[in-house]
C-alpha cells in the first residue's frame, strides 16, 4: 500500500485515512462503506477505485479481509492494495487478483488457527511465542500434517469438540508438563 501510494514503508502508519487520502473523491465513500461492513459484519471486499499519483487518476484494486478472534469478533481488517497497471491486461491482473485473494483468505483463516493454538500451547507449556510456533511446526513436520491442519486439531480438541490425534498428542504429551490436559 505504501509504494503504490509513493511512499516509503517506514513513512506513515497504516490506516483509513492514508488508504483513501488520495483516492477520487467519488470512490471514497465506497471505501469506508466496504471497511465499516468488513468491520461490523466480517464481509471481504475487493473494489476498484482512482488512485491520484504523478498528476493522473490511476485505476487502483484494494482487497480486504476481516481478521476475527476465537469468538468470531473482527479484530482487523488486512489486505492489499494493487495498480491496474496496463488496460490491455486487466483480465490478467483480474486473474491474478482473484488468486492472490484466495490465497489471502486461506493465510487468514490459517493464522487465526495458528493464532490460537500458539495461545493454548504457551498456556500448557509456559514457553513463549516463538517457541510454541516452533513447536506447531515441529509437530506439522513429524505428523507430515500442515501446520494449520496442526493448530485446528489443537484448538479443536481444547474447545472439546473433537480428540486430539494420538501422533499429536503423543508430541504434546513430550512437550508440556505433567498435568497438562488436552483431549
Amino acid at each position: 500500500m505504501f509504494l503504490v501510494h509513493g511512499l516509503t514503508p517506514d513513512a506513515a502508519e497504516p490506516c483509513v485515512e492514508l488508504l483513501v487520502s488520495n483516492q477520487h473523491p467519488d470512490d471514497q465513500p465506497r471505501t469506508l462503506a466496504a471497511l465499516a461492513g468488513a468491520r461490523e459484519y466480517g464481509r471481504p471486499f475487493c473494489l476498484e477505485v482512482r488512485l491520484h499519483r504523478d498528476e493522473q487518476w490511476r485505476p487502483l484494486v484494494i482487497v480486504g479481509e476481516p481478521e476475527l478472534d476465537g469468538s468470531g469478533a473482527v479484530i482487523a481488517v488486512s489486505g492489499l492494495a494493487a495498480p491496474v497497471t496496463d488496460p490491455c491486461h486487466r483480465d490478467d491482473d483480474r486473474d491474478a487478483l482473484v488468486t492472490e485473494i484466495a490465497q489471502l483468505r486461506t493465510a487468514m483463516a490459517s493464522r487465526a488457527a495458528i493464532e490460537q493454538a500458539k495461545g493454548i500451547v504457551m498456556l500448557l507449556t509456559g514457553c513463549g511465542e516463538q517457541v510454541a510456533f516452533n513447536l506447531l511446526a515441529h509437530i506439522s513436520s513429524h505428523t507430515h500434517r500442515k501446520v494449520r491442519d496442526v493448530a485446528l486439531a489443537i484448538t479443536e480438541s481444547a474447545a472439546g469438540r473433537s480428540r486430539l490425534p494420538s501422533d499429536v498428542q503423543a508430541i504434546l504429551r513430550d512437550a508440556c508438563p505433567p498435568g497438562g490436559r488436552m483431549h
